[in-house]
């Protein structure tokens, strides 16, 4: 057994048409959960991280509507608002998932609580995202709106032909460090993970640039989720990264004739699907490129699947390949 790092999708708190109410947050996560108490039945010792996307937007739109009664937070500080809020959805549903595993099941595994780590990535001010903002967030403005925020705030708009309205953009720069990571590996080595599971650097991790003479900052961006799990699973010498979606795995010839989904596949192969455009910019290509980074760079192996499916290849070890996309560096056998 080993530390494996799971990256939850936005599926596992929000899905797709909810309205995104705390009851339907809670029964989501409540699904999920059952997976994870599985997992960490099995032996193994958890890191969990998640996306934040909806929950984001859903308090930008709050603050929006909001203020001229209450003064608006900035991005940086409605990151931390989430780890927070999604942090406590697994404190609430995780210890009482493992409780109804049998006995013989959690043993392995039992006691176990729930840590949730407010993180901070810092992130490299002269990125090139911060020149080519191109991350929409928060609620659409109308066309006046739009013009204004961007003359009083500074504010990159794009319009959305498909929703009629004007959103605003920010940078999505590459994470360069966790800032907590490094306690977080030495609590791990210290015993930790045997009897709590850390829940860290939630939605990519609150970015944060370094000024002179050590200040640390918030900017205003959003990290990609998945790049920073990479970070985390390379962090904390992890031997597995599963990367937990709403599909059964990766394909190659995505709705063609020629579809294909990918089971166990190497890294070098892996790589000439992704260069020869296999992967959607928007949707899996994040997820492969994570996946690659922590492979390519020392990771024994990273999946990519959905919470149902993740069970059975953790559970059942690298023969399950079919359930999943399994990425190693080398093709065994």
């Amino acid at each position: 057994m080993g530390l494996t790092v799971v990256a939850l999708g936005g599926n596992a708190i929000s899905k797709a048409g909810e309205k995104g109410t705390w009851e339907e947050s809670l029964a989501n996560m409540e699904e999920t959960a059952l997976h994870l108490a599985r997992i960490a039945a099995s032996g193994e010792e958890l890191v969990v991280t998640h996306g934040n996307g909806p929950q984001v937007g859903s308090l930008l739109i709050q603050q929006e509507s909001a203020k001229l009664e209450v003064p608006p937070l900035p991005m940086s500080a409605v990151g931390a608002m989430t780890q927070g809020w999604i942090g406590y959805l697994v404190e609430q549903t995780l210890p009482a998932a493992m409780r109804t595993l049998r006995p013989s099941k959690a043993r392995a595994a039992w006691p176990r609580s729930v840590l949730p780590i407010i993180t901070r990535v810092r992130v490299d001010p002269r990125d090139g995202s911060f020149r080519r903002p191109t991350k929409p967030v928060g609620p659409y403005y109308s066309e006046n709106e739009a013009r204004l925020l961007k003359k009083q705030k500074g504010w990159v708009m794009v319009h959305d032909a498909a929703r009629g309205g004007w959103r605003r953009v920010v940078p999505s720069p590459l994470p360069l460090e966790i800032l907590e990571g490094e306690p977080l590996r030495r609590l791990l080595r210290a015993g930790v993970g045997q009897w709590a599971i850390p829940v860290v650097s939630g939605g990519g991790g609150v970015p944060v640039v370094v000024r002179a003479r050590g200040r640390i900052e918030g900017v205003e961006a959003v990290i990609d989720k998945d790049r920073t799990a990479a970070l985390l699973a390379r962090t904390l010498r992890a031997t597995t990264l599963a990367i937990v979606t709403d599909v059964p795995g990766a394909a190659i010839g995505f709705r063609t004739s020629r579809e294909r989904m990918l089971g166990r596949v190497d890294a070098r192969e892996l790589r000439e699907h992704l260069e020869h455009g296999e992967f959607g910019e928007g949707s899996m290509r994040p997820k492969i490129e994570a996946a690659l980074e922590f492979v390519e760079r020392g990771g024994h192996r990273a999946i990519i699947t959905n919470a149902e499916f993740l069970t059975h290849v953790i559970g059942d070890g690298d023969s399950a390949g079919a359930r999943g996309t399994i990425v190693t560096r080398t093709r065994a056998g």
